[in-house]
């Protein structure tokens, strides 16, 4: 049996103290994504640096409904304050100190959380949800399942992948399909949905298909759609259009073209909305896209290019002003010819070709008649 062991350490000022407190009363019942939420909080409050739920998700290979739980178990233990501005959007997070050892909640006073307002919030009915555990599959199954009903979504996995799957990765898509009862149009989507995303990990699928089944998600569309409600980039767009509501399928899959098919960055898109914005109140959504569509059609790829494609349309606009200048000089000057008589006198009366009969002849012609 091994004894004690010393522990020491060669730790510079670039370190997050963590309270003892912590480690020995809140530790030891909080999940993985609890831990890691309530530790990275700490080193970027050491640091003084903002963060936000997506950069969480994403640096921890969890789902945002992941981290917004996590969030919210703290707060329950009174170990944070999460502040939020009239629409219900999370705007700041108070790391509050932990003052006592037995029992939750009692915090160190702190003016900082007194001089801000209170936040009415309505009552949330505690939900206790459904344990998702994945079963251990045996090899058997696993090709038993390739072999049948998974042999589609197995090969759309790899070639989504671009490599064979091993049992573990395997077992998930089993697990999604078989317990979580994804058709394989959704499972298909899903993966495309974690490629797209740039989330290789099979965990991540599986977190993100669990969060699906808790919300009733069962086809694609409702999917797509409950992903556009939770991207960044096209609820940052929507509000630049000065479009306020959730997006819709439509507006959503209009959005991602302009990233996807049109492989533009967010700061040409967004260059397309300030100038929409300037120029309609009305379709916004459509007079942007045709913007970005044009811009597509001329190779833009930068900010330069656009101020290439500016000056050519101002000096298009010059040359066809100065050639409608020339033209209206030359009409003028055809009608001015017009109102010239031989005798040189000019008025409105007597614009046209004027009659020179002697009608001294013409009288003696009728009275001999």
């Amino acid at each position: 049996m091994m004894g004690k062991v010393t522990i020491s350490h060669s730790m510079g000022e670039d370190s997050t103290n963590v309270s003892n407190i912590f480690i020995d009363e809140y530790m030891q019942d909080a999940n993985d994504a609890q831990l890691k939420v309530y530790l990275f909080l700490l080193r970027m409050m050491a640091s003084n640096l903002p963060t936000s739920v997506p950069d969480l998700a994403d640096k921890f290979n969890h789902t945002e409904k992941d981290v917004i739980r996590a969030l919210k178990y703290w707060e329950k233990k009174g170990l944070i304050s999460l502040v939020y501005d009239a629409d219900q959007n999370l705007t700041s997070i108070h790391m509050e100190e932990i003052v006592t050892h037995k029992g939750y909640g009692r915090r160190k006073e702190d003016s900082v959380i007194h001089a801000l307002p209170p936040i009415q919030k309505a009552p949330v009915a505690e939900v206790s949800e459904p344990v998702y555990e994945k079963p251990h599959y045996t090899a058997a199954q696993l090709r038993d399942f390739k072999e049948t009903s998974g042999s589609g979504i197995m090969f759309i996995a790899e070639q989504y992948y671009g490599r064979p799957l091993n049992p573990s990765e395997m077992s998930t898509i089993y697990y999604i399909h078989d317990e979580l009862k994804f058709s394989d149009e959704l499972l298909d989507y899903l993966m495309q949905y974690c490629v797209d995303n740039h989330k290789s990990d099979f965990r991540y699928m599986e977190k993100v298909a669990i969060s699906w089944n808790q919300e009733g998600i069962k086809t694609p569309r409702q999917a797509r759609a409950e992903s556009y409600k939770h991207d960044g980039d096209i609820i940052s767009v929507m509000k630049a259009l000065g479009m306020e509501n959730s997006p819709t399928v439509t507006e959503g899959s209009v959005i991602s073209s302009w990233r996807g098919e049109l492989e533009f960055s967010m700061d040409i898109i967004m260059e397309a909305c300030e100038r929409t914005v300037m120029a309609t109140q009305k379709n916004r959504l459509k007079y942007c896209d045709s913007i970005l569509r044009s811009w597509h059609k001329s190779k833009v790829t930068s900010r330069e290019d656009i101020a290439r494609l500016d000056d050519a349309h101002t000096a298009d606009l010059r040359k066809k002003k100065a050639k409608a200048s020339v033209s209206s000089i030359d009409v003028k000057a055809r009608l001015d010819e017009s109102y010239i008589r031989p005798n040189g006198s000019q008025n409105h009366f007597n614009q046209f070709q004027q009659n020179t009969y002697n009608f001294a002849e013409l009288e003696s012609k009728l009275l001999d008649n």
